[in-house]
């Protein structure tokens, strides 16, 4: 094995249709106009030395080591910044270009430290290569005057020396060894769009500075890693790198945190992840990354990972480790018990949207073929369940209709219920990059998240609705475009049913629907409401990003289908730089839906009532399948309650900490006799588990993951499962000791089922990966790329279908007890439960979950900035501090969900949306009052934690 081979061809790729030839170094090459000379020379073979020019960024033009001779035209200009021309005839290297390099790497050596033996970056030093490439072999300017170098000269303190900075935990910044070539500084405003690096000082005294001149922690960097990837020295080198030193292979394959899907290098030595980079050629990132999937892989090593089965006979016992086939056989036999005792339908299971297809599948497959019911449902319940349903009624399909490269020919952008710089930075960039070139944003959020305003960027419209009005503001939207004749006539007659549009804009276009009607309980104003509405009818390209600000309401279904009504009225869906597109919370949530997690849904979304569609898998698993669609996750919980569901095996899911309504989670699961947890830690569901199964990472592992853009990304097993086995293994392990004859030997092999029982998936398998990179479903005989754009000649369904859509006020109302709205979100730094995240050098930005509470809200209640506050509502009750911020409006309170010390999920209730029952976390009327300390729920939970985590012959368990 080695390095996987990356090419830097110096500055981006031209788009431009038209060709041009000329001439360099004796070789005729033909590229696209606007190529620079410099990237058409390295597509012919030829390296021109370059040390500012790398092609994640524009040209530069600073380091003078690129320069060229163009016969007819004066003097030596740089390659980089000069674009071709046809006819030209360039040469590369003459002997005055070769004095010319080696003067300017003599100087950049003169003030550069000579301890290439011991730098980190030996081995991968852009500076050395050059001074190779241009056969430097003296400075002739010596070491002595003035320099970044030494810390004293001649004895007196040198005022241009500074130390390293290593207040970042991921990387260190040694000022010394800046070069000046600003490619971090311009990978932070191009790529990353934060703007948190400049260059301080001028001529000599030039050097990089996070922010003025503040430490790398204290800026606001927010370590993702690009200036890292971009320094071509050892300026800037992660952690990990002069800890272990060089990686000697690398592998490929796909972040396991968010639905952005990021293709990774992993680079190794032997079996230790050295670090992570970012692979240019990942089709959903662009070889950009943010902090989690960049440096927060810590967890997979972590000393709280549970590597051996564990049984125990009460909840309140201590864990007892056990051999694998104890723990299988203990699990078979409980189930078994349990279904004679109760029913066939009194157990069921949990898949998990951090897992790769191939391992949903399987548990999918051991609840129908293994249990006999359908009663296996997934995370998307309680996240975008209601867009499976919404735009299964209007599109015919339940996923979003672009790739993320769409963005980039957007025009007008409307971002409702999502922060796409906090829950899917990468995607966040590059939206923010194509704001950045003119394109207009519409803002639909009762915060004012980070896209509302920042550097170079301001939205054209910020909509800060009153929470669970979404349904109102998007209606709203559709009144004033079909009031004004702004919707697209000739779409809607090709590509949608008429007589349905004419209903629903009749609907829309009833006055109770206008902006100025619904002001008064969205708080929206009209005004700016219709402002909005023009904007995205006549921008050009519209297109819509929604996260879960919209699906986990009441109405969240319905919302959902509102945003594909308004989609459909303007006439933006089926080509690029328009469409719906759905956030997605979790690396492999899409997948999950796909593998047939619903209760009533087989793989593909096909209905379990279907006989056909049945048929397909009875004959392939040889076992009669149940046609009557299983519970859902709160229906589990409830007939748990009330005594009828007895066993839940949940893999790679916190249903405790991430569901609704925590005391009745917590109720439902302390009436089951057996619940089997299969995870890497023990998590909070796993203080009532009876068997504890050890999970692998990602990293451990080959499958795939399919991102919020349909794309199918392969998964590649870098290390060995530090508690041995994959977590396919593991299910099919105890599918076997249920009397289940599978016999995989590779995850491939269960793509290779997928396939052949999955239309969309039918000519996808990993040969077929590994030649496309990545392909988007559906990927089929008609579609044998893939679908990056869907409905480009007509809808899934056919004629696409307009729904009303009837606002209906949620049943959580505020009141004199109540008088505050509570919504949830994440912050950057986390992930989800905080499972992985928090078990990382992430929490150094985020080592608590905070109330976010508006100054005026704070005053009346005698709350300061860091106050700690009780969060009550009719649910439930807990303590947290108070950030007093105008980032809310009156009346509305924000908190994240990371840490289980605060349970946050105590208040939310149990209200749910009413097609697809996801709860409705963003609703939730409370009231905040000063606090002396933790509720009562919060110190009965802790010492139940810290009781549930106690191993026989171990001291403590860490959560």
């Amino acid at each position: 094995m080695s390095l996987v081979p990356e090419i830097d061809y110096g500055t981006p790729a031209s788009r431009a249709e038209k060709m041009v030839t000329l001439t360099i170094d004796g070789n005729q090459i033909t590229v696209p106009e606007g190529t620079s000379i410099m990237r058409a020379s390295m597509e012919a073979g030829i390296k021109v030395p370059k040390l500012c020019a790398t092609d994640m960024v524009d040209a530069f033009g600073s380091c003078r080591l690129c320069l060229v001779e163009i016969d007819g035209r004066n003097g030596t200009p740089s390659s980089c910044t000069t674009p071709v021309a046809p006819g030209l005839v360039v040469h590369t290297q003459t002997n005055r270009l070769k004095d010319i390099r080696k003067g300017v790497m003599e100087l950049y050596i003169s003030d550069h430290p000579l301890d290439c033996l011991t730098c980190a970056a030996n081995g991968d030093c852009e500076l050395q290569d050059m001074a190779g490439a241009v056969g430097l072999r003296d400075v002739r300017y010596g070491y002595e005057g003035d320099n970044h170098v030494k810390a004293r000269n001649s004895g007196e303190m040198n005022a241009k020396w500074m130390p390293k900075d290593e207040s970042n935990p991921y990387f260190t910044y040694d000022p010394s060894k800046c070069i000046v070539c600003s490619r971090c500084v311009r990978a932070c405003e191009e790529v990353q769009g934060t703007f948190a690096l400049t260059i301080e000082g001028r001529g000599f005294g030039s050097r990089v500075s996070p922010g003025m001149h503040e430490h790398f922690v204290d800026s606001e960097c927010v370590s993702c890693g690009a200036c890292v990837q971009a320094c071509p020295t050892a300026t800037l080198t992660e952690k990990s790198v002069i800890e272990i030193g060089q990686p000697e292979h690398s592998v490929v394959t796909t972040c396991a945190y968010c639905g952005v899907g990021c293709s990774f290098k992993a680079e190794m030595r032997g079996e230790e992840l050295v670090r992570m980079v970012p692979w240019k050629d990942g089709q959903a990132n662009r070889g950009h990354s943010c902090v989690k999937g960049r440096f927060a892989y810590g967890y997979s090593t972590h000393k709280d990972r549970i590597l051996n089965p564990m049984i125990r006979e009460k909840i309140s016992d201590p864990w007892r480790e056990v051999s694998w086939d104890e723990a299988y056989t203990h699990v078979a036999a409980e189930f078994r018990r349990i279904q004679y005792q109760y029913g066939r339908d009194s157990i069921g299971g949990i898949t998990s949207s951090r897992c790769t297809n191939e391992e949903t599948y399987l548990v999918q497959k051991l609840i129908r073929a293994g249990f006999g019911n359908n009663n296996v449902d997934t995370c998307a319940r309680v996240c975008h369940s209601p867009t499976g349903y919404g735009l299964g009624q209007t599109f015919g399909t339940s996923a979003g209709t672009q790739n993320f490269d769409s963005v980039e020919h957007t025009d007008v952008v409307i971002v409702i219920g999502a922060n796409p710089t906090d829950g899917h930075p990468v995607f966040a960039s590059r939206l923010k990059k194509r704001l950045r070139q003119g394109a207009k944003l519409i803002v639909i959020d009762p915060r004012r998240i980070e896209l509302v305003s920042s550097p170079h960027i301001k939205a054209s419209y910020h909509l800060p609705l009153k929470p669970g009005t979404n349904v109102a503001v998007v209606t709203a939207l559709a009144h004033v475009i079909v009031t004004e004749g702004l919707y697209d006539e000739r779409f809607i007659r090709e590509r949608c049913d008429w007589s349905e549009f004419e209903d629903w804009a009749a609907f829309v276009a009833e006055p109770r629907h206008s902006p100025e009607a619904i002001e008064q309980f969205t708080g929206v104003e009209p005004e700016a409401l219709r402002g909005a509405a023009r904007l995205f009818a006549t921008g050009g390209n519209g297109s819509i990003y929604y996260g879960l600000g919209v699906t986990e309401h009441s109405q969240g279904s319905t919302t959902v289908i509102a945003i594909a009504n308004l989609a459909m009225a303007t006439g933006n869906i089926g080509r690029e730089g328009v469409g719906v597109n759905p956030l997605r919370g979790q690396n492999n949530v899409q997948g999950s839906c796909d593998m047939g997690s619903f209760p009533h849904e087989l793989p593909g979304y096909r209905h379990i009532s279907d006989d056909a569609t049945r048929e397909i898998f009875e004959k392939l698993w040889g076992v009669k399948l149940n046609n009557e669609p299983g519970l859902r996750i709160p229906n589990m919980l409830d007939a748990a309650v009330e005594g009828t569901f007895k066993g839940l095996y949940i893999q790679g899911e916190d249903i405790l900490q991430s569901d609704p309504d925590t005391k009745h989670v917590s109720a439902g699961l302390a009436a089951m006799e057996c619940v089997v947890v299969q995870d890497l830690f023990l998590n909070e569901t796993a203080n009532y588990a009876h068997v504890f199964l050890p999970g692998s990472t990602f990293l451990e592992k080959d499958g795939t993951f399919t991102n919020a853009e349909r794309r199918i990304n392969r998964v590649r097993r870098v290390m060995t499962p530090k508690n041995g086995y994959a977590d396919w293994e593991v299910t099919q392990n105890l599918a076997q000791a249920m009397g289940l004859n599978w016999n995989y030997t590779h995850p491939s092999e269960i793509m290779d089922e997928i396939a052949a029982t999955t239309p969309s998936f039918a000519l996808v398998s990993y040969d077929y990966l590994d030649k496309m990179g990545s392909v988007q479903w559906p990927c089929n005989e008609k579609n044998p790329q893939g679908s990056p754009i869907m409905h480009i000649n007509g809808f899934v369904r056919g004629k696409g279908k307009f729904i009303r859509t009837e606002y209906v006020a949620t049943d959580e109302k505020t009141g004199p007890r109540f008088p505050l709205l509570l919504t949830t979100g994440r912050v950057l730094s986390q992930y989800n439960v905080g499972a992985q995240t928090r078990r990382t050098e992430n929490v150094v930005w985020h080592e608590e979950d905070r109330l976010e509470i508006h100054p005026h809200d704070a005053e009346n209640r005698g709350i300061r900035d860091g106050d700690w506050v009780r969060l009550a509502s009719r649910a439930g009750e807990t303590t947290l501090r108070a950030l007093v911020t105008d980032r809310v409006a009156t009346g509305v309170v924000y908190t994240t969900f990371h840490h289980p010390t605060t349970q946050a999920n105590v208040i939310t209730t149990d209200f749910s949306d009413w097609a697809t029952n996801c709860p409705e976390y963003k609703v939730t009327a409370v009231q905040i009052s000063p606090s002396n300390g933790p509720s009562d729920w919060q110190i009965e939970y802790d010492e139940l934690a810290r009781r549930s985590r106690r191993i026989a012959g171990k001291l403590e368990a860490a959560e």
